[in-house]
């Protein structure tokens, strides 16, 4: 390893240090407030559960119930390859989340918006095969919709109560 690159991976914590960064995750930092304090709404449909596991997998379930997270799902599945004999082998399904973060408290809403995101999956093979697919397609997509959520959340965290 050469002079110059020691030399900036020991001068880049300090750069970061200057610029009044804060890592989210670190004792007092932004994301803390976050932690087992928001309850999301209840799922009622299998996007629905999946979206749900993500976030309190990054967020945890609330031991203090703070801050109430309400969100409504819309997806749509749009094919996208197609053969010359006009049979669909590749879909795209796309999704939107729309949520809102409120104080549970007053009511108050803090925060909210919109994030959308599509995975795809292939329509070839049999017809489990083709379900089985779509199935995990919805899977990934609540997944990254989550994470766009909890990103969003993490960025307004610092002006929470």
């Amino acid at each position: 390893m050469s002079s110059y690159s020691r030399r900036f991976l020991l001068l880049c914590p300090l750069a970061l240090a200057a610029c009044g960064f804060t890592p989210a995750y670190a004792p007092g930092g932004a994301a803390t407030k976050l932690q087992g304090t928001v309850r999301v709404a209840d799922p009622s449909t299998k996007n629905g559960f999946d979206f749900v596991e993500r976030l309190e997998e990054r967020i945890g379930r609330p031991e203090v119930h703070r801050y109430d997270l309400a969100y409504t799902i819309v997806t749509e599945t749009v094919g996208v390859g197609v053969t010359p004999d006009n049979r669909i082998t590749r879909y795209n399904l796309k999704g939107a989340i729309d949520y809102t973060l409120s104080d549970t408290a007053t009511g108050a809403r803090i925060t909210g918006g919109r994030v959308q995101s599509f995975t795809a999956f292939a329509a070839t093979g049999s017809t489990v095969a083709g379900l089985a697919a779509e199935e995990d397609a919805g899977y990934r997509l609540m997944r990254l919709l989550a994470d766009q959520v909890v990103a969003r959340l993490i960025a307004e965290a610092a002006r929470l109560p």
